[in-house]
């Protein structure tokens, strides 16, 4: 059915707008901005968790449509799963699904280093070291930009299955 397709095209590019979109305006956009806000390691950690967790929101559910719809959309396309690989466009999508595992595990990571308890301690100022706390800031900006890259190399991958390379 063209117009079921049509939607389910549609609600797979709102879902990833919102989740590439939002990640790039996060890690280029307001991430610089957070020392403006706030003056010390620990402040600008908070502030990038709860951002995060609020963002995620809304990401989470996007991400979810968007391998919903992309499993949907994949076999849709797939005459036969045994012949995947026979065919450039079979291979592009191998490729793609295999960096979107990777992207899903990057971003569990992501959030379980992120997690509550974190936020706790550090409202509760049990007092984790400085170093600890750029460490841990590291490693999410670090993540952060990881989950970028992979999600604008999905783009480029899909933007190669919708022109037939």
């Amino acid at each position: 059915m063209p117009i079921t397709d049509s939607l389910l095209t549609w609600i797979h590019l709102l879902s990833a707008s919102i989740w590439v979109g939002g990640s790039i305006f996060i890690g280029i956009v307001l991430a610089p901005m957070l020392k403006s806000f706030a003056n010390t390691v620990e402040e600008r950690t908070m502030l990038m968790i709860k951002i995060g967790r609020r963002f995620n929101i809304l990401a989470i559910p996007a991400l979810a449509v968007l391998v919903t719809t992309g499993i949907y959309n994949a076999n849709t396309f797939i005459a036969s799963h045994d012949t995947i690989l026979d065919s450039a466009y079979g291979t592009i999508l191998v490729v793609k699904i295999a960096l979107v595992v990777s992207m899903v595990a990057v971003f569990g990571v992501h959030v379980k280093i992120s997690g509550r308890n974190i936020e706790q301690e550090l409202k509760n100022k049990h007092n984790p070291s400085s170093d600890s706390i750029c460490k841990l800031r590291t490693r999410i900006i670090w993540l952060g930009r990881v989950i970028v890259g992979q999600s604008v190399a999905i783009l480029l991958l899909a933007a190669m299955l919708d022109s037939g390379v």
